[in-house]
């Protein structure tokens, strides 16, 4: 059975992270979406939410499971028995970065694999940051993320 691991923090899933998760889940066995607790961060939602935003989310992914964790990636990957990494592509920055992490990740442990897909160009774009801020300003970000998280966009913005 072929494993892998797509982390990241999620804040909240966007439609960009869910093409993602399409691709991956056709190709492999079991994706673990992997909500990442990031100490550098300050998450609009907590990580038990975004758990629960990306199962509703993906509930018709059927080999997709989400946990969360803390900690080093590769702790995880390997205690998960992972078979790769998958992160997602939307431009050549990304790339820059995810690149950087790939090679600390595969300093840390050698046999780990990462795998970039990029994403479908209607999502090349598309981040939780900036769909945060369109939202924070009264825009409309219904094509960029599911039902379940506009409602808890609107409910964080509203109370």
């Amino acid at each position: 059975m072929r494993r892998v691991l797509y982390p990241g923090t999620f804040d909240p899933i966007t439609y960009g992270h869910i093409d993602i998760l399409k691709h991956a889940s056709s190709l492999f066995d079991e994706v673990i979406v992997g909500v990442f607790h990031n100490p550098g961060k300050v998450p609009w939602f907590p990580t038990e939410t975004r758990v629960a935003l990306i199962q509703e989310a993906v509930r018709d992914l059927n080999n997709v499971r989400v946990d969360s964790f803390e900690g080093l990636l590769v702790d995880y990957y390997q205690r998960e028995s992972c078979d790769a990494v998958i992160r997602g592509i939307r431009n050549s920055q990304d790339l820059l970065g995810e690149m950087a992490m790939a090679h600390m990740n595969a300093s840390l442990l050698p046999t780990i694999r990462t795998i970039f897909v990029p994403t479908s160009a209607a999502n090349a774009f598309v981040s939780s940051t900036l769909v945060k801020d369109v939202a924070a300003h009264g825009g409309d970000v219904s094509h960029f993320v599911p039902p379940c998280v506009l409602r808890a966009l609107a409910a964080k913005l509203n109370g």
